[in-house]
């Protein structure tokens, strides 16, 4: 039994690098005034940022059916089976869309829907590949990824919450800060919407306030996990790459001995986060 594994460009990974882990990546569509575009193909970060800072009309879109049977269709050319993972359903129609389409492929097609986006589902990702590695089924590879879905945290901090409120993907408590410019909401997903679990005045407490929950996590949540099987993560969708750098080095620094994971917010997400948008993650590893 071959199972090939296929998953969304939210999961930051793209052509040389998913080429190199034996999977494939659907795009997501990024809309720039009416126009379709795709990360790492005819879209560049400069280009997208330069969009959303100037106010020109930005948004993301589902695949379309014909897209997702296409990558779907080239994956079982050297395969048994499928397993499909997207970003989480509780953030995108998209998870629906390709359960509904995989009726077509008659058991072929498995839909993993682990609540993961950004740097979890990264995690995600591994695990299926390892699990595809090991020769099992997607049938076992959806049920492993669905079953370990809360075994993860990711929070996240905006410039302003004004590209949230417009897709309706935080709460309504959490939407009525948005506009106090001099407070830092810092948010927190479970895989299916973000809310406000602290206010702060300023990045560098930002900052601060996403490494001590990541640590209160370690202590809590992952209590029971040696270090090793911890993966910390860092992500963001900075215009500027030393300000990248430097929060990568600083969620390094505050977690000396973890496996840090880090990756640029996908164009896609960043549509919603805005521009310079930093969160941080935990989760187990497989």
């Amino acid at each position: 039994m071959k199972t090939a594994v296929v998953t969304d460009s939210n999961s930051g990974i793209f052509g040389p690098e998913a080429r190199a882990l034996g999977i494939h990546v659907v795009p997501m569509p990024i809309i720039i005034e009416g126009h379709t575009f795709f990360e790492n193909e005819n879209l560049k970060p400069g280009d997208f940022y330069d969009a959303l800072i100037s106010g020109r009309e930005t948004g993301s879109s589902q695949p379309s059916p014909a897209s997702l049977f296409d990558i779907w269709d080239v994956a079982l050319q050297n395969a048994d089976e499928l397993i499909y993972i997207p970003m989480s359903s509780g953030l995108s129609g998209s998870c629906n869309t390709a359960l509904a389409l995989s009726d077509e492929y008659e058991g072929r097609v498995c839909v993993a829907d682990n609540h993961r986006i950004s740097v979890t589902l990264r995690g995600a990702v591994d695990h299926a590949v390892k699990l595809a590695a090991e020769g099992k089924s997607a049938l076992e590879i959806k049920q492993a990824l669905e079953e370990d879905a809360k075994n993860s945290s990711i929070y996240l901090t905006v410039e302003t919450l004004k590209f949230f409120k417009k897709t309706g993907r935080i709460t309504p408590a959490t939407a009525l800060i948005g506009d106090i410019l001099s407070i830092k909401p810092v948010l927190y997903s479970d895989g299916d919407t973000f809310e406000a679990v602290a206010k702060v005045r300023g990045t560098a407490k930002a900052r601060q306030s996403l490494i001590d929950m990541i640590k209160h996590d370690r202590e809590n949540k992952f209590a029971d996990h040696d270090d090793k099987d911890i993966w910390i993560m860092g992500a963001g969708s900075f215009v500027d790459q030393a300000d990248a750098e430097s929060w990568r080095l600083e969620v390094t620094k505050a977690f000396p001995g973890y496996d840090i994971m880090y990756d640029p917010l996908s164009l896609s997400i960043a549509c919603h986060t805005g521009p310079n948008a930093f969160g941080a993650g935990i989760m187990l590893k497989h």
